[in-house]
């Protein structure tokens, strides 16, 4: 610990200082604090059963496929196209295997209670905040912190705003905001802001700032986001789990999405909802102690956070240039795994929540930010000392990125193969050119079941999650009905496959921007989303609109499969598809693909409305009334 020399602020506790050293990716590191501690039963044969069935499905769709081209010899195009479809299949199929692990694990409920009662523990929630809505922020934070108070127990909690807000504006009303709430909050709940005079490495050195400050007070520490919402049982549960379990440095919760109210929202929030907890009962399974940190709604021991996961900057291959790690969480779980402490996921947690995007042109911004972070993660594949399982979620952050380009490749070369040999985008290679690939005619019935087994793999996820309602005690009434909830999952399946065409080109281009190094900035979320007109909309889906064109007038000339046809339309539709995403999907109670969590909104989240509405009044008008 070091010598307390920083001075105190006027909304914080006193300074309690611990070190946090940076962390060295050429050199393994052990924290002899941490527990020494069992893999779970079994491990081996959860991972044997994920990976090995998307392996083999994968050789063999490969050995099919190989038989079509095998006339005349390969082609370095061929080989290509093989290992492209190869690759992309592989990601498909791992999917449909950790959804069905993940509903086998449903099945067989574990409905044993721990019989020892967890040590109490201090925790501090943290929430950094740049340049966010205060009056969204501090209704979110006082109806967390009024559950806890209701809620009791032996845990003690703590509330930090952590501002690294640069407009000054905002600022002064984050800071009138929560004079006002400590004002008025019962004396034994605790809030506490801090605004840094630099917001010097972001949100990673936010974090830090206060571990560094404050840490040594707290034995935990529970990191949320502007949108985040968590019940009382939620912490509390996360907190139990933490204390009875010392070999666990992080514990992350899986959130649902809530307060979707745009048809993209809600398509996001009804998938996150039905199909979501079928894909995290299955990740939990195969990751067992080297699970994810998605930086939210995740409560880790402070000590260890601090001895383990302390963030250097990150040398650039190319240029040489030191750069921030953006997408800290996953690099920082990696670090607590490979110190010797359990990263854990509990996905069944309940109450954990987080809002989405609005549009699609504010996914697709914040898109181009998660896609910054994660590429960068491949340069720390070979970092010393990370286990294999951390390796692979920093590989597949990256992968899910580099699909795209992936993707539009095979979409390239498929509409150059078009409808065989006789009728191809490059029949201009004469017949006696050796180099000329010999393409097989993609409407034959045989190739035809390839296609649509490609395409029945990628709904097979969706399809499949619905039987976790069986699982789970979900009812058909909860989502208004079985009429209803066929007709959503519908709609969501039919709009899924329309936006994601759009998206794929999308995140090709956020590959190429961070690639070339055109995208710059974290800028905040734009919560409630932006208001597009025509202009942008023409300006942003420009490529997906012209690729659009393209496939038609290849198809119109009888060129191009009639299979990409889908894929043509979604293209083309581009901008009115951008425009839809942004429209009413339905009042609170009803509408397009309604979730139990809009036809029964949770307590907590009508509590957070009504204090935000009270807040922002009193920030317009000088006034509160915070229990009303």
């Amino acid at each position: 610990m070091t010598e307390n020399v920083m001075p105190a602020e006027p909304l914080m506790p006193p300074l309690q200082v611990m070190e946090m050293p940076e962390q060295d990716f050429d050199a393994p590191f052990r924290d002899l604090n941490a527990p020494a501690s069992e893999p779970p039963r079994q491990m081996a044969l959860w991972r044997f059963l994920a990976f090995s069935p998307a392996m083999l499905a994968t050789a063999a769709l490969t050995w099919v496929m190989q038989g079509w081209f095998a006339k005349g010899g390969f082609m370095a195009l061929e080989l290509v196209l093989l290992a492209l479809i190869a690759f992309n299949f592989f990601w498909i199929c791992f999917s449909v295997s950790t959804v069905v692990l993940g509903l086998y694990s449903l099945s067989k409920r574990d409905r044993s209670r721990p019989s020892d009662k967890p040590a109490p523990m201090k925790v501090a929630l943290l929430v950094p905040v740049y340049n966010e809505v205060p009056w969204y922020v501090l209704g979110n934070v006082q109806s967390m912190l009024e559950e806890l108070h209701a809620r009791g127990g032996g845990h003690s909690y703590a509330m930090f705003i952590l501002s690294d807000t640069r407009d000054d504006t905002l600022a002064e009303q984050e800071r009138l905001s929560v004079e006002a709430l400590r004002a008025n909050l019962p004396p034994e709940l605790q809030l506490y802001y801090r605004r840094r005079a630099e917001n010097t490495g972001r949100k990673v050195g936010n974090i830090s700032d206060w571990l560094r400050r404050w840490g040594a007070g707290y034995e935990a520490m529970l990191v949320l986001d502007a949108d985040s919402l968590m019940t009382g049982r939620a912490i509390s549960r996360l907190t139990d789990a933490l204390s009875r379990d010392p070999a666990a440095g992080l514990i992350q919760s899986f959130p649902q999405l809530i307060g979707a109210q745009s048809v993209f929202g809600r398509m996001q929030q009804f998938a996150n909802g039905v199909y979501g907890l079928a894909l995290a009962e299955g990740l939990a399974r195969w990751t067992g102690h080297e699970g994810n940190y998605w930086g939210h709604n995740a409560i880790m021991r402070t000590r260890a956070f601090a001895a383990c996961a302390g963030l250097p900057l990150l040398r650039a291959r190319l240029t040489g240039r030191e750069k921030l790690i953006m997408s800290h969480d996953f690099v920082e779980a990696g670090l607590l795994r490979r110190a010797g402490w359990r990263v854990r996921f509990l996905p069944r947690l309940g109450g954990s929540y987080e809002e989405t995007p609005p549009t699609l042109i504010d996914h697709i911004l914040r898109d181009r930010r998660w896609c910054q972070g994660n590429l960068q993660h491949l340069n720390l594949l070979g970092a010393r000392g990370f286990f294999a399982i951390s390796r692979f979620h920093l590989l597949h952050g990256a992968i899910g990125y580099l699909m795209a380009p992936i993707w539009f490749a095979l979409l390239v070369i498929w509409a150059m193969i078009g409808l065989g040999e006789e009728a191809s985008v490059i029949h201009y290679f004469s017949e006696a050119n050796p180099s000329r690939p010999s393409w097989p005619d993609m409407s034959e019935p045989r190739h035809v079941l390839v296609i649509l087994l490609i395409y029945a793999m990628l709904l097979a996820p969706k399809l499949l999650a619905v039987l976790a309602l069986a699982f789970t005690g979900g009812k058909l009434s909860d989502y208004g009905g079985p009429v209803r909830f066929a007709l959503s999952v519908g709609c969501e399946i039919l709009l899924a496959v329309l936006y994601a065409p759009i998206l794929m080109v999308q995140q090709m281009i956020a590959v190429f921007r961070t690639t070339f190094g055109l995208q710059h900035g974290w800028s905040p979320q734009a919560r409630d989303g932006g208001q597009y007109g025509l202009r942008t909309l023409i300006t942003c889906h420009a490529l997906e609109t012209l690729s659009g064109l393209a496939l038609w007038g290849g198809i119109f000339a009888g060129l191009i499969s009639l299979w990409l046809m889908p894929i043509a339309l979604s293209l083309v539709l581009a901008v009115p598809l951008s425009a839809l995403s942004g429209q009413r999907a339905g009042a609170r109670g009803r509408g397009w693909m309604a979730t139990p969590v809009v036809y029964s909104e949770p307590r907590i989240t009508r509590t957070a409305r009504r204090y935000r509405e009270n807040l922002r009044r009193y920030l317009e008008a000088g006034f509160i009334h915070p229990a009303e």
